[in-house]
């Protein structure tokens, strides 16, 4: 049997980026190259119904050994951020002795910035050569699902319902759910094995929206623009200055929302700013969005009507309110837990999760951890101790009650 360490290493070095851009699904070609080979994992270790769909979505089966028990899906996703380089990928497996780690390309990776490397002294870590992340989110679910999965086949002597197995592609481009089979995956609720620090369970997450505004201008030249021009970068700039400043990423944390503008580019003619729109509580969250309608309100009555165009998207909701309906699904997340040795915690996610769609689409998600250390970042690392904890815990997760 492979080491939980030595699957993240192999599939860590299979650079899996997804793109935003692309328009494809999946969104990379890249990405196939993980699937076949997990594809082939899966059919090599005995598991059942094995079948890589046409979308790039990888499932597997292991039966029912005992009556009674319910279908447990587990759900890990293939692809990386494309938001820092995502090969190619070369990892290492280090001893920590404390102090800083000087990876190979002579970035550092120090506890004096990190201080989640001082609870990680005397542990084994999987870290990268700092010119590309590691990739452990999400492959160090990958590796935690197929090595406990392995385990289960070779040892019939623990009792388990159905466990249901998913990988899925672009989850990081918000994209993982959008070809998810769930009938056909034949769970009755399901796990994303896609958290951080051992322990760690999260069933709620921020409610998520996009919000694109594009501002259209009037050019003339400087020389003779005198109550004539209507400068779309300007205006673009007093849109966000509308916005409150306390409620930015920066200035927020916990279950505080925010409006996050990602990107924003433009001249005199045309100019266009990329939101996010986040909050945990649905209520707050409706206020922000009607707050951004009301600065386009205000914008227009000031340049006239259209100067502003805004278009916002609800991504996704709080599963909170989901999962809130099932006690079930989070006492068996909690009993897993320490099972394998760690205190449960309750962490509110701040960001989104494929989790929360598939709550709302019908199949209950909360997410587990994987033991994975400053996510999308040259500077991830994963420890290894605590990946084995989250075997553990997905064995006793899946083990009949």
């Amino acid at each position: 049997m492979k080491t939980v360490e030595q699957r993240l290493m192999e599939y860590a070095a299979i650079d899996t980026g997804s793109s935003e851009t692309s328009g494809l699904h999946p969104s990379t070609e890249k990405q196939w190259d993980l699937a076949r080979v997990l594809e082939k994992e899966l059919k090599d270790m005995g598991a059942s119904n094995v079948r890589l769909s046409e979308h790039c979505y990888v499932y597997a089966e292991i039966p029912a050994n005992v009556d009674g028990q319910p279908a447990i899906g587990l759900i890990a996703h293939m692809d990386t951020a494309p938001a820092v380089p995502t090969g190619p990928v070369k990892p290492s497996l280090i001893t920590y002795e404390g102090g800083d780690i000087v990876l190979a390309s002579g970035a550092v990776l120090s506890p004096a910035d990190y201080q989640s490397l001082n609870s990680h002294v005397g542990h084994q870590l999987v870290v990268t050569d700092g010119t590309t992340l590691l990739g452990g989110d999400n492959k160090a679910g990958v590796a935690e699902i197929f090595t406990a999965a392995e385990y289960l086949l070779c040892h019939p002597e623990v009792k388990h319902g159905k466990i249901c197995i998913a990988i899925t592609p672009d989850e990081e481009i918000g994209g993982g759910t959008d070809f998810f089979d769930i009938e056909g995956f034949g769970a009755d609720f399901a796990y994303t094995v896609d958290g951080g620090p051992a322990g760690e369970y999260e069933c709620e997450n921020f409610n998520g929206a996009s919000a694109d505004v594009k501002v259209n201008g009037v050019n003339i030249h400087p020389g003779s623009a005198k109550d004539k021009m209507k400068n779309a970068c300007r205006i673009a700039m007093e849109f966000a200055g509308l916005l409150p400043d306390s409620q930015t990423p920066e200035h927020t944390e916990g279950r505080e929302g925010f409006y996050h503008l990602c990107e924003m580019q433009g001249d005199e003619t045309t100019a266009t700013l990329k939101y996010i729109i986040r909050d945990h509580d649905s209520a707050k969250y409706e206020q922000k969005k009607e707050f951004m309608r009301a600065c386009t309100t205000l914008i227009n009555a000031r340049y006239g009507e259209n100067t502003v165009e805004l278009d916002i998207v609800d991504k996704y909701r709080n599963m909170v309110e989901v999962i809130n309906q099932y006690p079930d699904i989070t006492e068996r997340a909690f009993a897993a837990i320490r099972a394998a040795g760690d205190e449960p915690k309750m962490i509110p996610i701040r960001g989104g999760t494929d989790g929360a769609r598939l709550s709302w689409e019908g199949l209950p998600c909360p997410n587990l951890p994987t033991g994975v250390y400053n996510m999308h970042s040259v500077l991830e690392y994963a420890s290894v101790q605590e990946m084995q904890r989250s075997v553990k815990m997905i064995i006793a997760l899946v083990t009949a009650r």
